[in-house]
């Protein structure tokens, strides 16, 4: 957000160093098997974990969708300013134009990200909303593919069972209303947005750490959103201490943990299988709403996450079955 694997033939899913002009090459990148590989994975299964909270916290938090956007980052540069400015310091300042531009670049699309999926979810139906921004994996390969690299089919193949799955489980409310379809398109921008953060994040973390490369995202992001929330006229403060608590609570787990592990583990993961694995936030968070809110998952949930597992099954298989 390890290495992204090279491939002779160009079909790798990870992402590779830039030249001066031109695609990016694809770089070594971790066997399967490997401890590096295999402490990726359980990081990545944590930071599903804790971005599964989002949506549970987004509910239960009585503050505008741009006002927890914009306070879930800022909390989390509060938090990573201590170590990026005593332990990170020098790097900070070395990480160069290239680096600080792309940085700024994944923090603007990560507030992008935020900012057109949380209000969708009061503009259209939850089901529509989450089913939309969880297209991230298909643009995310799109992506991949305009910066010269080729996904195998298999990966295709896991990421449109993936989805299927995810549409098992929210299923599909359409509404011809001017407000839901404003709401649709909102989500589908989220989605869009959040396959650029994941790409971009890829090529940062190829040469500057976890921590350095967030504090740059998380302050574009939470500058941007400040003045979003500004400009909207939304209220940023006057909140019950209870709120501030879950303010907390959510920046602490989908943003510092999730978030930044996923930061984490894309540079050796890759942004395909990242991305994909992502869309099991959506049984995650019907587990919690259900555990916490009392929000009784639907029976369907369960073979729908069965399918969600099989499609993410496929990409993995499909990047070990890559030319080392």
């Amino acid at each position: 957000m390890s290495n992204a694997r090279s491939s002779r033939s160009g079909t790798s899913a990870g992402v590779g160093p830039a030249g001066p002009a031109g695609p990016m090459a694809p770089v070594p990148q971790a066997p399967a098997g490997h401890p590096a590989a295999t402490l990726d994975v359980a990081l990545l299964a944590l930071a599903v974990a804790s971005v599964s909270f989002s949506a549970p916290l987004v509910a239960a938090t009585a503050a505008p969708a741009l006002a927890v956007a914009f306070w879930r980052n800022v909390m989390a540069v509060g938090a990573l300013t201590p170590f990026a400015l005593l332990r990170h310091r020098r790097e900070l300042r070395g990480m160069g134009r290239g680096g600080v531009l792309l940085s700024v670049g994944s923090g603007a699309l990560l507030a992008l990200h935020f900012g057109a999926w949380l209000p969708s979810l009061h503009m259209t139906s939850v089901a529509s909303s989450t089913a939309l921004v969880t297209t991230t994996p298909i643009w995310t390969a799109l992506l991949l593919r305009l910066r010269g690299q080729r996904p195998p089919g298999l990966v295709w193949a896991g990421m449109s069972v993936a989805l299927l799955g995810v549409v098992l489980l929210t299923g599909v409310d359409l509404s011809l209303s001017t407000r839901a379809l404003a709401g649709d398109a909102l989500a589908l921008v989220g989605g869009i947005a959040g396959a650029g953060y994941v790409v971009l994040g890829a090529e940062v973390r190829r040469t500057v750490s976890t921590t350095a490369y967030t504090y740059v995202c998380y302050g574009t992001t939470s500058v941007l959103l400040l003045v979003t929330c500004l400009a909207s006229g939304t209220a940023l403060g006057g909140y019950s201490v209870e709120t501030w608590l879950k303010l907390a609570a959510l920046t602490v787990t989908a943003q510092l943990l999730g978030h930044s592990l996923i930061n984490r583990v894309v540079k050796g993961l890759g942004p395909a299988i990242t991305s994909t694995a992502l869309l099991l936030e959506t049984p995650g968070a019907a587990l919690i709403a259900a555990l916490w809110l009392g929000q009784t998952p639907h029976a369907v949930a369960y073979p729908a996450l069965g399918v969600i597992l099989v499609g993410l099954a496929l990409v993995v298989l499909a990047d070990r079955r890559k030319p080392r």
